[in-house]
C-alpha cells in the first residue's frame, strides 16, 4: 500500500507518485484562483496537459517505469513553471497548469512553449531513454468561461481539439469562441509574415569530427510573432503545409540561407558550408532544379558549399520526378543528406537507389548513447551502413562530452548540438566563427597505449589501486559510480577495466555485461570481497568478465593479472584468440 505523502509546510496531502497537488484535494483552489485574479484585473489561462502515448510506456515497460516516468515528467513541469503559477495532477497522465496575467505579461501560450521546451531532451529512466511530447489545450478566464467548472470543461474541449491533429501536432493553441480561421485567412497571415520579415533564420554550427572545427552551419526557421514570441517550426509548419505554402516558405528559407552564406564567403570564410532543409512540396515541383540553380548563380556560390536535407518520407515515395530532381541537384555539386535518419522508416533499398551523400542521425538515438546498449547498437549500425554506402554521417543533438566521445570512437564524421552552440541568428555567430575550433580539449588526440579504468564506490580503495598501478606506467582513469564510468568509457580508449562487485547503483557483473555490449574489445575484470558463485560463473560463461579477483589482494599478483589482461587485449587486437 502506498503511503500518503504530505506537504512539508502544512500537512496538505499531495499525489504520492508526482508529489503534486491533485485538483480539488488540497493545495491551490481553482475557484479561489479565479476570484483573486478577477479582483486584481488579471486573466487566468488554464492549460490541460496530456502526455502523448503514455499508455505504451506502462504496457511495454511496466507500471514501475511508468510511475518513474510520471514523477520525472512532473518534476520537469514543476521546474518550468514560473513564479506565481499553479500546477496540479489531474489524473493518469494528465496535468493542469494555470497562470494569471495582464495584457502585457506572459500568457498561456508562452507558458505552453516553456513546458514544451522542458522536454526537448528525452527522459532518462535507466535503462530507457524516453522521448516525451505534450498535447496542450488552453482556455482563458473570463474570455472563454466565467467559473471554475466551465473553465475546466472548456480546457478539456481544447485538449481534444489539440489531440485531434495528432500527438504534438499543431498541439498548442488557444481555443476561442470564434470560428477557426479559414484557409484564406491563414494563407494571408503567412504571406504577411514573409513580407513583414517575421520569419527569421537561425544557424547552428556543424563540427568536424577530426579536429572540432566548424565545417558549416545548419539553418532552422523561426517565426517572431507579436503575441506568442519566437515560435519553433513544430508550432506552425503543419499549418503552412495545410494551406499549400510549404514550397513558397521553403524557397524563402533557401534564398535567405544562401544569401547569408554568400556574405560569409565574401568576408573570406570560404571554408563554410550551409545546410538547408528542402521542403518536400518544393522538391516535387518540376521547376525546383531551375530555382536552386538560379539561387546558386545569383549568389555566386559553388554547389559544394550548399547541403540540402531531404525528409525520409519523400524518399519513400519512389517517384521518378524526385529521383530526377535529386540527380540534378547532385550534378550542380550540392550535397544531399537524409534528414533525421531512423525516424521515417526508410528502407535500405530506397536509401541505396537515390544519389545521396550523407545521413543525419536523429537526436533521439544520440541521447544516452554512451550507456544504453540499444541506442549504441543503432548508432553504430547507422554509421557503419552509411560508410559502406560511401556516405558521411552527421550526429544531431549532441549534448554531452560523453556522447561526443562515443561518436568519435565510432567514426561519426560531423556533429551538431547544444554541446557546441544552440541555433543563433547570424549576427550573434561572430565569436563562434572567429574561434572556429570548438571544445579543443575534447578533440585533443590523447590515445595512450595502455589505459586502465578502475571503478569502486570506496574512495580509499581507488586511491590504493592508483598507487599500486601507477608504477607500471598505465594511463589510469578512476570512477566511483557506474554513470561516471560510462562517461569515461565514452570519452577515452580503454583496454582494461577493473570493477568492484557491490555498488549502490549496479553490481559489477551487471555493469560489465553492459560494457561487453557497448565496448566488446575491452578486457573486463571484477575485484571484490563479495562472492556469489552462481552470478560470477554465469557472467564468465557469457563472456561478460575475463577474471574474478578477490579482496584483499596481493599487490604482486594483482599487478600480474592486470599485465596479463593488457597482453590478452593486444593478442586479440593482432587477431589471436586471447579469451
Amino acid at each position: 500500500m502506498i503511503r500518503q505523502r504530505y506537504d512539508e509546510s502544512g500537512g496538505v496531502s499531495v499525489d504520492p507518485v508526482t508529489a503534486l497537488y491533485r485538483l480539488g484535494a488540497g493545495g491551490p483552489n481553482l475557484h479561489t484562483v479565479l476570484s483573486a485574479a478577477s479582483a486584481t484585473g488579471r486573466r487566468v489561462a488554464l492549460l490541460h496537459i496530456d502526455v502523448d502515448r503514455f499508455r505504451s510506456i506502462n504496457e511495454n515497460m511496466g507500471e514501475l517505469v511508468g510511475d518513474q516516468a510520471l514523477a520525472a515528467i512532473a518534476q520537469r513541469l514543476h521546474k518550468a513553471m514560473p513564479s506565481g503559477s499553479w500546477l496540479w495532477r489531474l489524473g493518469s497522465d494528465e496535468f493542469l497548469a494555470g497562470i494569471g496575467y495582464r495584457h502585457d505579461e506572459p500568457d498561456g501560450s508562452v507558458l505552453a512553449e516553456r513546458l514544451r521546451d522542458a522536454f526537448e531532451t528525452p527522459l532518462s529512466i535507466p535503462p530507457y531513454s524516453l522521448p516525451v511530447t505534450l498535447s496542450i489545450g488552453i482556455a482563458v478566464h473570463p474570455d472563454h468561461a466565467q467559473d471554475a467548472a466551465s473553465l475546466l470543461a472548456t480546457a478539456e474541449q481544447a485538449i481534444r481539439r489539440a489531440k485531434h491533429d495528432g500527438p504534438n501536432g499543431v498541439g498548442l493553441f488557444s481555443i476561442e469562441h470564434t470560428a477557426p480561421a479559414q484557409s484564406d485567412d491563414l494563407s494571408r497571415r503567412f504571406v504577411e509574415a514573409i513580407a513583414n520579415s517575421e520569419f527569421r533564420l537561425f544557424h547552428q554550427p556543424v563540427v568536424n569530427a577530426h579536429d572540432g572545427s566548424i565545417a558549416g552551419f545548419s539553418t532552422v526557421l523561426r517565426w517572431q510573432t507579436e503575441q506568442q514570441g519566437l515560435l519553433r517550426p513544430n508550432r506552425f509548419l503543419q499549418l503552412v503545409e495545410r494551406v499549400g505554402l510549404s514550397a513558397r516558405v521553403g524557397y524563402w528559407v533557401a534564398e535567405g540561407a544562401m544569401r547569408q552564406l554568400a556574405q560569409w564567403r565574401e568576408q573570406g570564410l570560404d571554408y563554410l558550408s550551409m545546410s538547408v532543409h528542402l521542403a518536400s512540396p518544393m522538391l516535387t515541383r518540376p521547376d525546383c532544379l531551375d530555382q536552386i540553380g538560379e539561387l546558386l548563380h545569383r549568389f555566386n556560390l559553388p554547389g559544394e558549399s550548399v547541403e540540402f536535407e531531404i525528409a525520409e518520407s519523400v524518399l519513400g515515395l519512389d517517384a521518378r520526378d524526385v529521383y530526377d530532381t535529386l540527380a540534378g541537384l547532385r550534378r550542380l555539386g550540392t550535397t544531399l543528406t537524409v534528414q533525421d535518419f531512423g525516424m521515417g522508416g526508410l528502407s535500405f533499398a530506397a536509401l541505396a537507389q537515390y544519389p545521396l551523400d550523407r545521413l543525419k542521425i536523429d537526436r533521439s538515438f544520440i541521447h544516452h548513447v554512451e550507456s544504453d546498449p540499444r541506442s549504441a547498437a543503432i548508432v553504430r549500425g547507422i554509421i557503419a551502413m552509411g560508410h559502406r554506402l560511401g556516405m558521411r554521417v552527421t550526429a544531431k543533438g549532441v549534448e554531452s562530452e560523453a556522447e561526443l566521445g562515443f561518436l568519435r570512437r565510432n567514426h561519426c564524421d560531423f556533429f551538431q548540438g547544444y554541446l557546441f552552440a544552440p541555433p543563433l541568428p547570424a549576427e550573434e555567430l561572430g565569436e563562434l566563427i572567429r574561434r572556429r575550433f570548438l571544445l579543443p580539449k575534447a578533440f585533443a588526440a590523447t590515445k595512450p597505449e595502455r589505459t586502465l579504468l578502475l571503478l569502486d564506490d570506496e574512495e580509499n580503495v581507488l586511491r590504493s589501486l592508483v598507487r599500486l598501478f601507477r608504477r607500471d606506467g598505465y594511463q589510469i582513469l578512476t570512477a566511483n559510480s557506474v554513470a561516471e564510468a560510462f562517461d569515461l568509457l565514452a570519452s577515452n580508449s580503454v583496454q582494461v577495466i577493473l570493477s568492484d562487485q557491490r555498488m549502490p547503483d549496479m553490481s559489477g557483473t551487471e555493469f560489465l555485461t553492459r560494457v561487453r555490449d557497448l565496448y566488446p574489445d575491452t578486457v573486463r575484470m571484477v575485484l571484490s570481497g563479495y562472492t556469489d558463485l552462481a552470478t560470477i560463473t554465469e557472467a564468465i560463461n557469457l563472456g561478460a568478465i575475463y577474471r574474478f579477483l578477490t579482496k584483499p589482494w596481493n599487490d604482486d599478483e594483482l599487478r600480474e593479472h592486470i599485465r596479463d589482461a593488457f597482453r590478452a587485449h593486444e593478442r586479440r587486437a593482432q587477431g589471436e584468440t586471447a579469451f
